[in-house]
């Protein structure tokens, strides 16, 4: 579905991406792990076209989406959930929902799409008039995850879910992301928690100062003994 090869992106003179490829497959949960300031969120930032490579290729679909502008990116099916949420605290819930059908599809399927969320996430259909400032953290990133899922995307991309959230949030956090999966939906999950992410991806991209490092299977980088004493603090 996904294939990024040889990207190099830089902040103005600043290099941070360095040769990155990567691949993800349909129906896949792939991960990107690192310590901060790896590279993760400039790759799926790249991806989703917030930021141009220099050099590199992009392929989404079959199709080159490198130099693709990022709300056509989103119409072909690719959504970034960022980090810290981003949402619009002064406005409610539903608002918040609404705004995420942004594509002429989604807008159409809006309605099916908001009865899949509800059910998905019962607490957001209790909340839809709340704003959406007022809502605790996990409730907040349930809403981002809501509205990205609202545009219908192929291929979902999660920059940091579980960050700030309480331990019991966090595995339902894990849960909802494998439901998802579940739904047909093809997930690029950026987590510091390496331990949860591997558990619910397939394959894993080891990312360290803009380069990828190492990549596999997860269920073999679990055991490697280089990501268990740097990443799992075994």
């Amino acid at each position: 579905m996904l294939t990024v090869e040889n990207i190099e992106t830089s902040y103005g003179d600043v290099q941070a991406l360095f040769g990155v490829s990567l691949e993800v497959r349909e129906g896949q949960i792939a991960t990107l792990v690192g310590s901060n300031g790896a590279g993760k969120t400039t790759t799926i930032r790249t991806i989703s076209g917030l930021l141009k490579p220099t050099r590199g290729s992009i392929r989404f679909l079959d199709q080159e989406i490198s130099a693709l502008s990022p709300h056509v990116i989103l119409a072909l099916g690719v959504t970034q959930i960022p980090e810290g949420r981003r949402l619009w605290p002064g406005m409610t819930v539903r608002e918040n929902l609404d705004l995420g059908a942004y594509t002429p599809m989604a807008r159409k399927k809006s309605k099916d799409t908001l009865d899949f969320l509800f059910r998905l996430f019962p607490a957001i259909d209790e909340r839809q008039r709340q704003l959406a400032g007022t809502l605790s953290g996990g409730e907040q990133q349930m809403v981002a995850i809501a509205r990205g899922l609202m545009s219908l995307p192929k291929l979902l991309m999660l920059d940091e879910p579980s960050l700030g959230l309480a331990p019991i949030i966090v595995e339902e956090m894990f849960r909802v992301i494998t439901k998802i999966n579940q739904e047909r939906v093809t997930i690029l999950l950026v987590e510091q928690n390496v331990l949860k992410a591997m558990e619910i991806a397939s394959v894993a991209f080891v990312l360290e100062t803009g380069k990828v490092i190492m990549k596999g299977d997860t269920r073999t980088l679990l055991k490697d003994s280089q990501v268990k004493k740097a990443y799992l603090g075994l």
